[in-house]
């Protein structure tokens, strides 16, 4: 009988030890750092698929976005942010909030779809964004924009998700090199970062948008090849994005695989590690 009540207390103990870490693991992830696995190439060349990192979640304060939503149709699973961090009334309120910046990597919630992105803050609430022949304009003054030579890689299928790149050189063969041209762009408060180019595209000129008070403005880096801010909520795009939606500011890539799985070792690329991301 001692027998039994040792092994009964030692799988007790177990499943509290358990508990203990998953419950240690989500205050850790809900309250300071949110992983993140980037699964597109929309901030190429600045994040690219397969880039693994952490998101700072105190950079910008707390807000119901804060909390982890769980989504897992296959055995349907949707647990949403709000369901966990309800206390926090979506009216772009913040507990310890500070302002994002010009140029920060921002993770957010998709106003719509609760689903997590990451994209470039380019406009501030109340300002003027457009963009004409592919340039920036804020307020109507058109950011500086320098070449910096041919980004290159290869015309393959990328990350889990298998996608293949867009290319200016296109259509090229599976294997061939894929260019786009490589551009640094500078804010007017002199941040500077690099973006990509394929062409002229649909989004390269557009209209004029006034980002409402209390909202955001995000394009991602590889400008041809991003569903953004440009494009609104009822096109599949992101639009104006309000302050209680964002996340986290994304600074440090902690590694990277050009696989598809995080798992495939061999496949990690070793110039990534702990790379800060501009």
């Amino acid at each position: 009988m001692a027998e039994k009540a040792t092994k009964g207390n030692a799988i007790v103990e177990t499943i509290k030890t358990i508990v203990y870490a998953l419950l240690i693991a989500g205050v850790f992830r809900t309250l300071f750092f949110q992983p993140f696995w980037i699964p597109s190439g929309s901030m190429k060349e600045t994040l690219l698929i397969g880039d693994f990192l952490f998101v700072n979640k105190m950079a910008y304060g707390y807000s119901y976005a804060s909390c982890p939503s769980v989504i897992m149709p296959g055995i349907g699973i949707n647990i949403d942010a709000e369901d966990v961090c309800g206390v926090f009334p979506q009216n772009n309120g913040r507990l310890f909030g500070s302002e994002p910046e010009r140029g920060d990597v921002v993770v957010f919630r998709h106003p719509v779809s609760g689903r997590d992105f990451i994209k470039r803050l380019v406009g501030l609430p109340g300002e003027r964004i457009q963009i004409n022949g592919g340039v920036l304009s804020i307020n109507d003054q058109p950011v500086q924009l320098q070449d910096d030579g041919v980004f290159i890689e290869t015309y393959e299928p990328q990350g889990p998700q298998g996608s293949r790149p867009r290319c200016s050189n296109g259509p090229v063969g599976p294997g061939a090199a894929c260019e786009k041209q490589r551009l640094i762009e500078t804010f007017p408060d002199g941040n500077s970062h690099d973006i990509l180019e394929i062409g002229n595209q649909g989004l390269d000129n557009t209209g004029v948008y006034l980002v409402p008070e209390g909202h955001y403005f995000f394009m991602g880096d590889n400008r041809d090849n991003s569903m953004d801010s440009r494009v609104p909520q009822s096109a599949g795009g992101v639009g104006f994005v309000p302050f209680e939606n964002l996340i986290g500011r994304a600074d440090r890539i902690m590694f990277s695989s050009a696989g598809r799985s995080m798992l495939f070792f061999w496949t990690w690329r070793g110039d990534r590690f702990f790379k800060a991301v501009q």
